[in-house]
């Protein structure tokens, strides 16, 4: 493989992620507030045929792109008001949210199928795009990959380096306390599980409108990229950079699905096709295993050396989620 080819394949790499960095930071900060979104999944394949739909009508990038993120919002605005307000099941609710989502997706998405329409255009920055190897991987992007890039920065700024966020994390770790300060739980709640929707409904027509321009149906490829996102949102430990780059870890794995795909020819297409998946889900078993008290017992066995050199990598892996995750807030 030449250095060119190498080079193209990696800049792709963070071109096909964008997406997926977007879903994972709206929902990194919907659970930090204490709000699992589970419709993720259903949430990215309805704004992806949403945000194609109405740019297609209208011959508008930005109004598809609103669309999509009117879309995120408004369905994790009926998880907020199903889990907040009615204090429902967030895991029941965002499941069956899911599934209505992919099924409307298909259903209203039928008189577009398959019909050409806009796309991102690829927007190279001037002076940056020439340096040598870091230009073409880097800043030859279209406008939402470099956006990609400067919501992890920003995510992690806000969580941990402002007021704001330091009252975002209170109020899913410790939301009583918070509430005594004087922090409107249930009104933050509200606001950063639309937001976060939103952020992940600008996945969909990410996919739709630039990675997989169009809409294709069920032959789309994007069922399960939700899925994908849940579970980077655990890999990254609730931590925009860590969750970032496990976002960059997936699309780089299906990258190399296709680069192996002609040395290894014995080996079925679909399996290298669909290897990232549970690659994904071995990696997130890793990252708990640390919490394990089995881990604990074992390691006590183990010499001291050893056993402080494996405890130092589980501690740097172990990821813990929000402590009311989940929870429905009592005033009471």
């Amino acid at each position: 493989m030449s250095d060119s080819i190498l080079v193209a394949g990696l800049a792709g790499v963070f071109f096909s992620a964008a997406p997926i960095v977007f879903a994972v930071m709206g929902e990194t900060i919907s659970e930090r507030a204490g709000v699992i979104n589970l419709s993720m999944n259903g949430t990215i394949l309805l704004s992806a045929m949403g945000g194609f739909t109405v740019s297609l009508a209208t011959g508008s990038l930005p109004l598809g792109f609103l669309a999509g993120a009117a879309i995120g919002g408004l369905v994790a605005a009926i998880v907020a008001f199903a889990s907040i307000t009615l204090k429902q099941s967030q895991v029941a609710v965002g499941f069956v949210l899911t599934l209505l989502c992919r099924d409307l997706s298909y259903f209203l998405g039928n008189p577009v199928m398959g019909q050409a329409g806009p796309r991102l255009p690829e927007v190279p920055i001037p002076f940056l795009a020439s340096i040598p190897l870091l230009g073409q991987l880097l800043f030859r992007q279209d406008l939402m990959t470099y956006l990609s890039f400067v919501l992890v920065a920003a995510a992690w700024l806000f969580i941990f380096k402002t007021k704001p966020g330091l009252e975002l994390r209170g109020i899913g770790e410790k939301p009583a306390a918070s509430y005594v300060r004087g922090a409107r739980v249930e009104g933050l709640r509200y606001f950063y599980t639309i937001l976060g929707g939103a952020m992940a409904g600008l996945a969909g027509p990410m996919y739709s409108l630039s990675v997989k321009a169009g809409w294709k149906g069920t032959i789309s490829g994007l069922d399960g990229i939700g899925w994908i996102a849940l579970a980077i949102t655990i890999f990254g430990g609730w931590n925009p950079i860590r969750a970032a780059f496990g976002a960059w870890l997936f699309a780089f794995l299906q990258w190399l699905g296709l680069v192996l795909q002609p040395s290894l020819p014995g080996i079925p297409s679909q399996v290298l096709q669909v290897a990232p998946f549970p690659l994904m889900i071995l990696t997130l078993l890793l990252v708990n295993i640390g919490n394990a008290e089995w881990v604990d017992r074992s390691l006590a066995r183990m010499p001291e050396k050893a056993r402080k050199r494996l405890s130092k990598i589980l501690r740097g892996m172990r990821a813990t989620p929000p402590a009311a995750l989940g929870t429905p807030f009592e005033k009471d």
